[in-house]
């Protein structure tokens, strides 16, 4: 007998925030119901993916975005480009904050595209997530309490790859994101901020550790993300995947996406979506967008919600 449909412990933790969540009052003021401290557990073989069934989960969109965080840009000119609007809302508003245009999105976004000293000015992030995946600042000290950063800091995910590679058992496998010194200068500093990998029989495992966590929005994204990293790095380590592991600190629904949730909730997941890697390129960071072939992914209808800022 088949056990539960893997996304109904989603569903689950949804509801589980709705009904029994502390109501409270957040950064971006729209106020939100949370629950602190929570997992889940997803298998990857056999191509499996954590991709939500009860509504459609845009993972092309997703995989644009976790192959530009590879790329360590921290602009988003090339996001924008390829009609990626995830990272938008933030450089706008900023935009709109300090100028007093009050331009609306999708311009914003058309200016970054065509106008390279715009997106120059407006349309980076500062030092987030790819900047400290493969470009981690490095200072050497250079005189007495002096110190000189290097021109290239330390590439976590290239280490990653060579550490499972030739030292599958240790316990270091780690790609980190939160650098202290410098999430003042992030737009947003990292909620999906460690991840954190395991070998066991030749099978790939991987947890990823979210310190704040948008059940309805963010989450979908976020387990696309990182099972879609650990079959990358099962392919490029000569390993199969195993299973993703994600653990949740401040995890939250908005009190404004109250008609996505009762919408969901009100769903049957169905469907086992599987994913292929059509090509394996010469290294991690030399994958594309066509390279990702998702099968059997037959989504309800979309549910959408607004982005708290």
């Amino acid at each position: 007998m088949a056990g539960p449909h893997y996304e109904q412990q989603y569903l689950d933790l949804m509801e589980r925030i709705w009904t029994m969540g502390d109501e409270r009052v957040d950064r971006t003021g729209v106020g939100t119901r949370s629950v602190f401290g929570t997992s889940l557990r997803f298998d990857l073989s056999d191509g499996q993916v954590p991709l939500l069934t009860t509504k459609r989960v845009f993972w092309k969109t997703a995989t644009r975005e976790f192959l530009w965080f590879l790329t360590g840009d921290t602009n988003i000119r090339t996001l924008c480009a390829q009609g990626v609007e995830i990272w938008t809302d933030w450089p706008h508003a900023r935009y709109v904050r300090e100028t007093g245009d009050a331009i609306d999105r999708a311009a914003f976004s058309r200016r970054i595209v065509e106008d390279g000293a715009f997106a120059a000015r407006w349309g980076d992030l500062g030092p987030v997530y790819g900047k400290q995946w493969v470009d981690w600042p490095v200072f050497d000290p250079v005189g007495e309490g002096l110190f000189r950063q290097r021109d290239r800091g330390v590439n976590q995910v290239a280490d990653l790859v060579q550490s499972l590679r030739t030292n599958p058992g240790s316990r270091r496998h780690i790609v980190e994101g939160w650098n202290v010194a410098q999430l003042d200068a992030m737009a947003l500093p990292p909620c999906h901020k460690t991840y954190q990998f395991h070998v066991a029989g030749g099978r790939l495992s991987g947890v990823l550790y979210q310190r704040s966590c948008d059940v309805a929005l963010g989450l979908p994204f976020n387990l696309w993300g990182a099972a879609l990293f650990i079959h990358m790095l099962a392919q490029q380590c000569d390993l199969v995947p195993g299973e993703l592991v994600w653990m949740g600190g401040d995890t939250h629904l908005y009190l404004n996406h109250a008609e996505l949730v009762e919408a969901q909730l009100a769903r049957t997941p169905q469907g086992a979506p599987t994913l292929a890697i059509t090509r394996r390129p010469d290294s991690i960071f030399g994958y594309a967008i066509d390279d990702f072939n998702v099968q059997d992914y037959h989504p309800q209808g979309h549910l959408s919600a607004p982005v708290a800022v």
